[in-house]
């Protein structure tokens, strides 16, 4: 199978050759008060991302000029070892980063529905959470895409979509399942995985517990390229704060048109929210993107997301996905009542690869 063509950054973190972004975001310094207005504290941050972008730009270009000597991948950890050694900024950026969405939740705009309520006073949006979180199962996954296993995969509990196919039905329409999370105690385990093997740590269905998952990777300590395991469904104000955070944004792209998208997981204005978070993602990190081929949903779907990518987004690593199982609620839908046909999966094949997707992973 061949290596990814355009998660090169990311594999140079696994390796201990590159910064995670988060270990950047850590160490810029940042002056403010939690009590400020949120506006006052997204200008705070307008600021401070600038800083970032200039201490990130000048990390690469460190990096480029190592490759031209043969100890490269010696020369890259040692720079990375001691960029790590500098302390971490009291208060940082990615401090701020967790004023603002703590902020946030107060009258949540996490993700595409807007709620507004008051997730910290227990009100309950769509997600049907409050500011407390829960996963349900924590490992090292050995089943995720080549370049991510062995990942330490930690699936929360909850979810912005109510897909009627759901194969976690289980977990996304119980919110206060599992585990409660003490953001200090997990990051530990973090840790302790990532010494153990782990090539990251991906945070599976996240947008909801943003909040959660900054506190979390606050606390780790470790080199740890971050995976944003997720439907893409986000609020442009989340995207925001992502940047910086995320290392590598394991995107669903389910649906080709706005139709299916509310036939199926019931959301409204799909592709105006998933398409510009797919666009900032790729701007600001690296895209590994998952298409879940549809009985029946190659030419409404799977075609106009190959052909918008191709447009877009190109140098992403595409995973066309064959996996579909009528779980859950998807036999009272009689056109995804089934598996798909091996016509169908070679029908996709051909559609991605002349939409003209580089990087394809089947």
């Amino acid at each position: 199978m061949a290596a990814p063509k355009y998660l090169k950054r990311y594999l140079k973190v696994q390796g201990d050759e590159m910064p995670a972004l988060s270990r950047i975001t850590e160490r810029i310094s940042v002056e403010f008060d939690p009590e400020m207005e949120l506006e006052e504290l997204r200008n705070a941050h307008k600021a401070s991302i600038k800083e970032y972008r200039n201490l990130l730009e000048s990390l690469e270009i460190e990096a480029a000029e190592a490759l031209a000597y043969s100890d490269s991948s010696d020369m890259l950890r040692l720079y990375t070892k001691s960029f790590l050694e500098l302390p971490k900024a009291s208060p940082s950026l990615l401090d701020l980063k967790i004023a603002i969405v703590e902020r946030m939740i107060e009258n949540c705009a996490c993700c595409g529905w807007n709620c507004g309520v008051n997730r910290k006073a227990g009100e309950k949006g769509f997600c049907k959470l409050t500011d407390v979180s829960y996963y349900a199962s924590e490992f090292l996954h050995m089943g995720e895409e080549p370049e991510l296993v062995p990942s330490h995969t930690i699936f929360f509990a909850g979810c912005v979509f109510a897909c009627v196919y759901c194969q976690n039905w289980d977990i996304s329409t119980c919110p206060d399942c599992g585990t409660r999370i003490e953001p200090r105690k997990l990051a530990k385990l973090i840790d302790l995985r990532r010494m153990h093997g782990a090539k990251n740590v991906n945070f599976v269905t996240p947008t909801p517990h943003t909040y959660t998952i900054l506190k979390i990777i606050r606390e780790t300590s470790q080199n740890n390229p971050v995976i944003w395991n997720s439907n893409m469904f986000h609020s442009p104000e989340i995207a925001e704060i992502l940047e910086g955070v995320v290392d590598v944004y394991l995107g669903d792209f389910k649906y080709g048109n706005n139709e299916c998208a509310r036939r199926y997981s019931k959301i409204n204005s799909y592709l105006e929210i998933v398409q510009p978070n797919f666009k900032f993602a790729y701007e600001t990190a690296e895209v590994l993107l998952r298409h879940l081929v549809l009985p029946g949903h190659l030419e409404c779907c799977t075609k106009p997301i190959a052909e918008w990518v191709a447009k877009n987004i190109p140098q992403i690593r595409f995973n066309l996905m064959f996996q579909y199982m009528p779980c859950y609620r998807a036999l009272e839908y009689q056109e995804i009542g089934r598996q798909l046909t091996p016509e169908e999966e070679e029908k996709a094949i051909k559609i991605v690869r002349e939409a003209g997707v580089e990087d394809l992973l089947v």
